[in-house]
């Protein structure tokens, strides 16, 4: 099927026609210069500041119309560390011996991510991976252990990547086609939640923690439906969190602590999903 197909007929020239035709002009100083340039094909104008909320539009528009076109209608987002490594890996971003022996310790989580997304691909595939398809950052650790679980049930998942100053590539495991990457962490973010039937987090730092507190307030707030927020590993989280002590003082309400549940491996986590829903 053509563009042109795709997106119904009209007597007017679509503009991946006249992208084609731009390039066969004459080599001239005037074709040269880039006023000449289409404006939506144009780097330089594209990247200007005075353009963010177009951009802003775009980042969102992207990834929502390839998912709306391939049918995805709810994902299980899986946060985490990066730097937690598979078992019996290295422990690549140790500073010191302390952090070595906690990350190698915390390598349990990657296997139990990588057998939640099975889980949760097994579900998927009873909707023609339409429901419950698994989303993950993109990257390493726990990224990586959810993106590699869904293929090794041969399921499709989502990688959401973010340019970052240092080196980052995709996961080899993510889906090609549904491989994104964000200028924007904040329109990363919406695509997370924006058809998350549920939330697990496992063991990470200040982004896993941003993503999780996020979510949290959203849930809270009431700006997002109540969904399964699983945190992996309740030694680890009592320890990096205190939601009773914030009750306790006041700043959220008793109760709100009730939006988590505590779980230590996968079949847990996917008990609870399947409690909820009722499936």
């Amino acid at each position: 099927m053509t563009p042109m197909e795709k997106a119904g007929w009209t007597p007017l020239p679509h503009s991946d026609e006249d992208l084609e035709r731009s390039k066969s002009v004459p080599d001239t100083p005037q074709t040269r210069a880039e006023t000449y340039r289409l404006a939506w094909n144009d780097p330089d104008f594209m990247t200007r500041r005075e353009l963010r909320a177009v951009r802003l539009q775009l980042e969102l528009l992207k990834p929502e119309m390839i998912l709306a076109e391939r049918g995805i209608r709810s994902t299980v987002i899986l946060f985490g560390g990066a730097r937690l490594p598979e078992p019996g890996g290295e422990a690549w971003a140790a500073k010191n011996e302390t952090q070595k022996k906690n990350l190698e310790a915390n390598s349990k989580y990657y296997e139990e991510a990588r057998k939640f997304a099975r889980l949760c691909s097994l579900q998927s595939a009873t909707s023609y991976y339409r429901e419950y398809v698994v989303v993950t950052g993109g990257g390493p650790g726990v990224m990586e252990a959810g993106n590699r679980g869904a293929d090794d049930v041969g399921a499709p998942s989502i990688g959401l990547n973010i340019v970052l100053p240092h080196e980052q590539a995709p996961n080899a495991y993510v889906t090609p086609e549904l491989c994104f990457n964000f200028h924007y962490f904040a329109i990363r973010k919406m695509h997370f939640v924006m058809r998350a039937k549920a939330v697990a987090v496992f063991p990470g730092g200040f982004g896993t923690m941003d993503e999780f507190f996020e979510t949290l307030t959203l849930i809270q707030t009431g700006r997002m439906e109540r969904v399964p927020v699983i945190l992996f590993g309740k030694a680890f989280w009592q320890r990096a969190i205190d939601l009773d002590f914030l009750a306790e003082q006041g700043t959220i309400s008793p109760g709100d602590q009730d939006i988590i549940d505590f779980v230590d491996t996968a079949e847990e986590a996917w008990d609870i999903i399947r409690r909820f829903y009722k499936f």
